[in-house]
């Protein structure tokens, strides 16, 4: 029998092994005194002004607003045109609250010079100052950075435009559909007869999330040498960088890839198959060892595993229609529910086909909330948690000029 001095340094080693590896129980965390931090308001104390509309530039003022920075929205005195997106909530827009909830909303006229000059006494005590408007509009407002470095030299200023900023590309217009046609999304998706956008506002999503990413950089280094900088960025850059995947086929392995609708446009298996009851389950099969599982268990044909048509990936994809047959007809066998077994079973990759009303209701969605006028909207909580909570309040249009012009006059 072990001695209890034994028994007692195995838990203590056990303890310090689960502290290691990340798994903590609560009462572990209070016996050991174990703080386990995580993110909350780390940005308070940064003030960010947001000279911004639509989608891109309220995007990543949303991320900052949620990290804890102060974020003064600037809005023509019609207000932030996405102000008209939708009357979802009681008349007012439920996707301009998903954007711009925690912020503070300051309105001011940039073609009447005391509102400009007003500007740039707040920007003189800004940390950040991000615009999305046309390209050169910020500049002829005497809004550029190295004007505003003159007053603040450790300001930040990141400009979010749809090309860039110089020669043809300053002067296209764009929007979150044109640039996914431009750089080439609108191409690779959709089925084989009909490109189609990606249904979700990808580009000004990234775009705002690169933004958000390179001012968190900008924080770091100029904390490190306490001058400020201009960030540029380009939706069509970030869009390009996106489309690697398809740009290295065009390049290097003969020929981008065709559009595929649900399917991979170079791994088979990989898409979605029907069931009995007519509801669609999509599988990906990454690795042979997965072929091999796939075959046994739910397929249930294990001369397949070596059959040479379907040994590796590059053999099952140039035989894909016949594969895609054999999975649909042992699919079409049983319900969605008795699929779902199986492949859980064999341990491989799968989701629903869920639709939007799937999404509202699924088990896995976390919500919070937005506050506009009288309504609170629920939606889906950002992906990074922040220990204290999200701010919900929406600003309404000039709700606070006048607490502002007190304060920075």
């Amino acid at each position: 029998m072990e001695s209890l001095l034994i028994i007692m340094e195995k838990k203590i080693n056990d303890k310090k092994n689960n502290i290691k590896n990340g798994i903590i129980d609560f009462k572990l965390k209070i016996k050991i005194g174990y703080k386990i931090m995580s993110l909350n308001r780390e940005l308070d104390g940064i003030l960010v002004v947001s000279l911004e509309q639509a989608v891109a530039a309220p995007y990543c003022g949303l991320l900052l607003a949620d990290a804890g920075a102060r974020v003064i929205k600037i809005e023509r005195p019609e207000g932030d045109f996405a102000r008209g997106y939708d009357a979802g909530a009681d008349g007012q827009s439920t996707i301009f609250a998903w954007l711009n909830r925690g912020k503070e909303s300051l309105c001011l006229d940039l073609k009447d010079a005391a509102d400009v000059s007003f500007m740039l006494k707040l920007l003189s005590k800004a940390d950040v100052f991000i615009s999305n408007l046309a390209p050169g509009a910020v500049a002829r407002l005497g809004l550029d950075g190295s004007t505003l470095r003159s007053r603040n030299p450790k300001i930040i200023t990141c400009r979010v435009s749809g090309y860039g900023e110089t020669g043809e590309a300053a002067e296209m217009k764009a929007y979150d559909f044109l640039v996914q046609a431009e750089s080439g999304v609108c191409s690779v998706t959709g089925t084989k007869t009909t490109p189609s956008r990606v249904g979700v506002s990808m580009t000004d999503l990234s775009s705002g999330l690169t933004a958000f990413s390179a001012i968190l950089r900008g924080l770091i280094q100029v904390s490190r040498t306490g001058e400020g900088m201009d960030i540029p960025i380009s939706m069509f850059d970030v869009m390009a960088d996106w489309m690697n995947m398809a740009l290295l086929s065009h390049r290097y392995m003969g020929g981008a890839p065709e559009r595929t609708g649900l399917q991979h446009s170079f791994i088979s298996p990989y898409g979605a198959f029907t069931c009995r009851d007519g509801s669609q389950i999509l599988l990906s099969i990454q690795s042979n060892r997965e072929w091999a599982s796939f075959c046994e268990y739910v397929l249930q044909d294990v001369d397949l595993i070596y059959n040479p048509f379907f040994k590796n990936n590059t053999d099952r994809f140039s035989n894909r229609v016949e594969l895609d047959a054999k999975v649909n007809k042992c699919f079409s066998n049983y319900d969605k529910a008795t699929v779902m077994d199986l492949l859980k079973k064999a341990n491989i990759a799968y989701s629903s086909l869920n639709s939007v009303s799937d999404v509202s209701k699924h088990q896995f969605l976390k919500t919070s909330y937005a506050k506009i006028g009288n309504q609170n909207i629920e939606l889906a909580a950002l992906p990074v948690s922040t220990e204290s909570g999200s701010p919900i309040n929406v600003p309404d249009l000039g709700e606070h000029n006048k607490k502002l012009k007190e304060e920075f006059s």
